[in-house]
């Protein structure tokens, strides 16, 4: 009998001795990918597919985010290390977690996953068709290990109250999940309201991709930060050529839309191999923000963009890479749509709204720097 069959069978007879109090604590969710997982007894061992999945953990398990994680994809680590090393200072045992590989470029390990006796392992809605492919599923369904869908990145409005939801019945706190997802609603609705009743023009937006990590013109469809510009009153230009939330356009597409505003993602990518001429804006970085800024304007020397009216006119500027894969996506609504609408959102502070949030759910305090404009005092 293999390793992974022997499991199976131990599995299932521990199943078979369970007293009636624990199968009373059985329940169902329907993930993402419209999957029914259910749950003999509540989540005590959790493997997250993705790092910055963290960002969503953390408000739902506020007292200790890392309590039920066993094991963690390194991504944090690599493309945010300033947010890595907030939670690993408060809560030490983050540091000590074994890192898992990544599942779409083939080095996440099973065996490793199996070692770590998990109960669920989230994963991206995006890794689904490589799980698929290995059939991921079967080989840990055998071993009693769920394998769970959330998505904050590939369609942001249908998926992130649901994986919110997901997430709160998963930790035993679904109240906070309701209260997460009631912010994130209202917060949304202070910049589509206001839009929605003064419908202004909307000018044509490039959102430059990961600047430093990918090279010109990455950037994003009708979707992730792509509908983020569009939900600000603005014209995402990548969905003229895109049809999924993120791939490249050409420089001459770039040149030929003349955008009126660009918009640069950027973070703290000192930690990923080959990164260069990135522009370091995210927690902590509001003490460097004049680095940032000359990363920024650097990057504008670039001949797709030297022409454009977003250079011409300064309306040139960087905001955090990371709101793509969180659920914070409300934050970047409300700072795109004051780039975009001065006037009509001149008492909108995204700043504030956000520190609220930290306070409200977040067990780190709130360090400022986000976002960062080429022209000092825009």
């Amino acid at each position: 009998m293999n390793f992974v069959k022997m499991l199976a069978v131990s599995a299932a007879a521990i199943a078979s001795l369970m007293p009636l109090s624990a199968l009373a604590q059985s329940f169902t969710i329907k993930d993402v990918a419209g999957r029914e997982v259910s749950f003999d007894k509540p989540v005590e061992r959790v493997i997250l597919g993705e790092g910055r999945m963290l960002y969503a953990v953390a408000p739902i398990e506020k007292e200790d985010p890392f309590a039920k994680i066993v094991g963690w994809r390194n991504d944090l680590w690599t493309t945010d290390k300033d947010g890595f090393n907030a939670y690993v200072e408060k809560f030490p045992k983050g540091k000590d977690l074994p890192f898992l590989g990544n599942l779409t470029d083939g080095t996440l390990q099973t065996e490793t996953v199996v070692k770590l006796h998990p109960d669920v392992l989230l994963l991206p809605i995006g890794n689904k068709t490589a799980a698929d492919e290995v059939k991921l599923e079967d080989m840990l369904s055998g071993i009693g290990v769920k394998i769970v869908y959330i998505d904050f990145r590939e369609h942001i409005l249908a998926n992130t109250e649901p994986s919110l939801k997901i997430l709160g019945k998963l930790f035993g706190h679904e109240d906070r999940a309701e209260a997460v997802a009631g912010f994130w609603k209202e917060q949304m609705a202070r910049v589509t309201d206001r839009l929605k009743a003064a419908n202004p023009p909307e000018p044509k937006v490039f959102m430059y991709r990961a600047a430093g990590l990918v090279e010109c013109c990455g950037t994003f469809g009708p979707d992730n930060f792509g509908l983020m510009v569009d939900l600000a009153g603005g014209h995402n230009l990548g969905s003229d050529f895109l049809p999924g939330y993120t791939g490249s356009i050409n420089a001459e597409q770039v040149v030929a839309s003349n955008p009126e505003v660009i918009v640069v993602t950027g973070s703290n990518w000192s930690q990923t191999k080959d990164a260069k001429d990135f522009v370091n804006v995210g927690p902590n970085a509001a003490a460097t923000l004049g680095d940032s800024r000359k990363a920024l304007i650097t990057l504008m020397e670039n001949p797709a963009f030297t022409g454009s009216k977003a250079v011409a006119g300064g309306n040139v500027h960087a905001i955090w890479h990371q709101f793509y894969t969180s659920p914070y996506q409300f934050v970047a609504v409300q700072q795109l749509a004051k780039w975009f609408h001065p006037n009509l959102f001149a008492d909108l502070d995204p700043d504030a709204t956000f520190k609220e949030f930290h306070e409200k759910f977040l067990p780190i305090a709130y360090q400022p720097g986000y976002w960062v404009d080429a022209k000092a005092g825009k």
